[in-house]
């Protein structure tokens, strides 16, 4: 079955990445330092260091664009190479809709495309999970990738290609 594809953001090594913003834990008080850059390689970089002083623990860096339709993808699917330790992949239908659809995502170290259904995005605001259904799936005008792991830690995650995508992940065993 073929899938259709539509890319979000395809970084390369003159990208434009003026649209992406990182927002650090010190909106809150904390002390956490977030950076976004591109390698030399044309990959976005997020990289830095979460704090716990100060109430602190969390980095974000997150692109927003114009409302896009995606009544008719199935799924956000991700390249990218983290170091081993748990992101957050989150989505808003609106810029300023107060709360992010998000989904947990592990890295391992290498290249990985990371495919997540729609229908599995929940809702949540500061870190607590809202009664309410999951990702309608209809518009989309934002994408962030968050840590916020409850330990201070280094982080660096690249990003290769952000898209929408009317495939599913393969079921496993």
């Amino acid at each position: 079955m073929l899938q259709a594809t539509h890319t979000l953001f395809d970084f390369s090594d003159d990208a434009d990445i003026s649209s992406w913003t990182v927002v650090n834990d010190g909106v809150m008080g904390g002390r956490s330092k977030g950076h976004f850059s591109l390698t030399e390689e044309g990959h976005g970089l997020f990289r830095g260091v979460v704090s716990l002083e100060n109430n602190g623990g969390f980095s974000m860096v997150q692109h927003g664009f114009r409302s896009l339709d995606v009544s008719g993808y199935r799924s956000l699917v991700l390249v990218l190479k983290g170091d081993g330790k748990d992101y957050q992949v989150r989505v808003k239908t609106a810029r300023n809709d107060y709360y992010s659809y998000t989904f947990p995502i592990k890295t391992n170290g290498e290249w990985q495309t990371i495919v997540i259904p729609f229908n599995k995005m929940m809702p949540q605001f500061r870190g607590r999970r809202l009664p309410d259904p999951p990702f309608p799936g209809k518009h989309l005008q934002e994408v962030a990738i968050l840590i916020g792991n409850k330990k201070a830690e280094e982080f660096a995650i690249e990003i290769s290609r952000i898209s929408v995508s009317t495939g599913l992940p393969e079921a496993t065993d």
